[in-house]
């Protein structure tokens, strides 16, 4: 299958990690949308803008703070058009209070919010929205893609499960589009324009419905009406964290445009991308993406959080975000990438009686090759896991991997090794190795039960066509794009054949010359 790609148009940066979060208020619905019931905010990694904040008896000395005028923070504040609404200082005052308290608060969460913040304020401008928008991922989420709330919101904009439906935010095994950085940040801004629209371009009646629902607040706007008394945001009895959550996004951003006043320092982020989004229309193992993007997997998976599993989800396109300094080379290597490294994959529930052994046995995977994928450190299982197996290239390489496996089968006479590890015992071994205890017993001559940790074992079993001896010797010169799967699949071999063969670790170079015993 042909595999296209391309840089799309908006690229961000990359940054570091780190361990301050918010409290997270669980996005809500529309009355037009399924609604679920007010929650209270989940405590994240520490502690965040708490609701009610007394006001500091004595005010902090404010540093001297630079900011350069291309930095994102000047960039957020250009675009200000909420301020003029700030009406109830009091409430704001009191929000205030917590950078007095933390005036290191946007170092520790900005290094985070860097991978991101940039790419969120383009889409608010090619809209002009206002930019204080940019700032309510803070609020939610920290800016932290993995936060999840009691509500079952998650993601940076902390959708609840049936909004993010609602705004085609798929959730399945292998995805969820509420962690998607760009998915999210658009479905996000779609829901703020609609809230807006509804509350006849009110952003800060908006933004209450958006943490507490549509219908909410258009309840609490009939009350008033009744009652003869004002109906906008300042004047409206809602749910006491809703009371707060305005109040919030507005004192974050006096503090942003005045950071010298709060005594809060305002790490420098460049008004610059940070990542390119590449479209793809295949799968592709994730640790492979981050090998030709030249970046470790836990950088690539910080950028692309809402793949659930190592591979990205079985669609007819997707984006994979990768650092734009890393964009050329990687697309060049996508489109220098042979056919037989798109390995497939296929989920398999783990039934009872099932170990790892019979599971490759039956699918023609190697046993590490199983453990890699899945990150399974040994060989226990249980019923109902799910595991990702990787699929042949094409039926023709099945059967014949099929058939290799029925000629070879019958042919045990060879022997296999065996390390004991901390935990092992000879029933276990057995069981994860298709054999029976007697025989491990009799071919190592032992007298007990009892076994080292380190001990070798020879296992019965092994297929004579398995042996080097009774194969021809090749040599194979590893190319750009290589991995010991493909190598494996396009020679039919195994995986566990070729690192002992070879003597090899986790990764291969380009140019590095392996010896392959061929049937």
């Amino acid at each position: 299958m042909a595999h296209t790609t391309h840089i799309a148009r908006a690229c961000w940066r990359l940054g570091a990690p780190l361990g301050l979060m918010l409290f997270l208020a669980g996005c809500q619905t529309t009355s037009s949308l399924p609604t679920e019931p007010v929650t209270p905010v989940a405590e994240r990694e520490l502690p965040a803008l708490p609701l009610d904040v007394k006001p500091s008896p004595e005010p902090v000395a404010a540093h001297e703070l630079t900011v350069t005028d291309d930095s994102i923070w000047a960039r957020i504040r250009s675009g200000y058009q909420l301020q003029d609404q700030a009406s109830d200082q009091a409430r704001i005052q009191q929000q205030l209070a917590f950078y007095e308290r933390n005036p290191r608060y946007f170092e520790q969460t900005a290094p985070r919010a860097e991978r991101y913040l940039h790419y969120v304020v383009e889409q608010l401008a090619e809209r002009q929205m206002p930019k204080e928008l940019a700032l309510l991922p803070f609020i939610e989420s920290a800016y932290n893609p993995q936060a999840n709330s009691h509500a079952q919101a998650a993601g940076i904009w902390q959708f609840i499960p049936s909004t993010g439906r609602h705004f085609e935010l798929h959730q399945n095994w292998w995805y969820d589009g509420r962690r998607d950085i760009t998915a999210s940040t658009q479905a996000a801004l779609d829901y703020l324009s609609q809230l807006n629209e509804r509350f006849d371009g009110d952003w800060l009646l908006a933004l209450a419905a958006y943490n507490c629902g549509g219908g909410c607040v258009s309840r609490a706007i009939r009350r008033n009406e009744q009652q003869g008394l004002p109906t906008d945001y300042w004047n409206l009895r809602l749910p006491r964290e809703t009371m707060h959550y305005v109040p919030k996004l507005l004192a974050m951003a006096q503090v942003i445009d005045q950071p010298d006043q709060y005594g809060t320092p305002l790490p420098e982020l460049p008004d610059a991308p940070y990542f390119a989004a590449i479209d793809l229309d295949r799968q592709l193992d994730l640790h492979k993406a981050a090998e030709l993007a030249e970046i470790s997997p836990r950088e690539l998976r910080q950028l692309n959080p809402a793949y659930h599993q190592r591979i990205t989800a079985p669609r007819d396109a997707y984006q994979l975000l990768v650092p734009v300094d890393k964009a050329d080379s990687f697309t060049a290597a996508l489109e220098a990438l042979p056919e037989t490294a798109w390995v497939d994959y296929q989920p398999y529930q783990v039934r009872r009686g099932d170990n790892l052994s019979t599971i490759a046995q039956r699918h023609q995977v190697s046993l590490n090759a199983i453990r890699e994928i899945n990150n399974l450190r040994g060989n226990m299982i249980r019923a109902g896991q799910t595991l990702m197996l990787p699929k042949p290239a094409d039926t023709a390489l099945a059967s014949a991997a099929n058939q290799s496996a029925q000629s070879t089968a019958g042919a045990s006479t060879g022997n296999t090794s065996y390390t004991v590890r901390s935990g092992d015992n000879l029933w276990t071994i057995a069981r994860q190795h298709g054999v029976n205890v007697a025989s491990i017993k009799q071919l190592n001559e032992l007298n007990s039960n009892s076994l080292q940790v380190g001990q070798t074992l020879r296992l019965p079993g092994s297929s004579s066509a398995d042996a080097a001896g009774s194969r021809q010797q090749t040599t194979y010169t590893v190319k750009s794009g290589d991995s010991l799967y493909s190598i494996a699949k396009r020679f039919n071999v195994n995986v566990d054949k070729i690192r002992s063969w070879n003597s090899l670790g986790r990764h291969l170079q380009p140019g590095e010359q392996l010896t392959l015993y061929l049937p």
